[in-house]
């Protein structure tokens, strides 16, 4: 069984959004100051990302 281009879009968008998740949990448990924030803001940014890579699922 080989990976194809959309095996290894799948698996990179579950591990975006695997994480995303730790990114956010961080800046709402570990992080009670500004760096929260940051954390949070980046976790949104790798949604984003592998939203995008969901999507091209099919295409390239």
């Amino acid at each position: 069984m080989g990976m194809n281009k959309n095996t290894v879009l799948a698996w990179a968008t579950f591990i975006m959004i695997v994480v995303g998740l730790v990114l956010i949990g961080m800046g709402a448990f570990r992080y009670d100051d500004v760096a929260g924030w940051g954390f949070a803001a980046v976790g949104i940014g790798f949604f984003a990302i592998a939203w995008v890579f969901n999507a091209l699922k099919g295409r390239v």
